[in-house]
């Protein structure tokens, strides 16, 4: 199988390699479904993530809130957008700060 897509500009294809290499990142932002650890993790962030297998880069990405990166370190969108339901921000809202426009632009 090509995976030629790869070099598609400003895209991140979320493949078999992508989930691999987020895999501790994605399982992180899951267990954001529960209110006993978004109660954690809003409570001491660094000390959350420190519970999780990921890379200092994963880390710091999330940290920064820095979506794009985080799809580039093998989150899923899907996933990711736990975080920003956590923070209290709409898919649109995260949606727009990846396109680099207002979310009035966006929308």
């Amino acid at each position: 199988m090509s995976d030629d897509y790869r070099s598609i500009p400003g895209t991140t294809v979320f493949d078999a390699k992508q989930s691999r290499l987020g895999y501790h990142l994605n399982m992180f932002c899951m267990s954001l479904m529960q209110a006993q650890n978004r109660e954690a993790f809003k409570a001491d962030e660094a000390a959350y993530l420190d519970r999780w297998p990921m890379t200092a880069q994963q880390k710091a990405s999330v940290l920064a809130r820095d979506w794009n990166g985080m799809i580039a370190l093998g989150g899923n969108i899907y996933f990711t957008s736990k975080i920003a339901a956590t923070d209290g921000l709409s898919f649109q809202q995260i949606a727009a700060k990846m396109s680099g426009v207002s979310q009035e632009d966006y929308a």
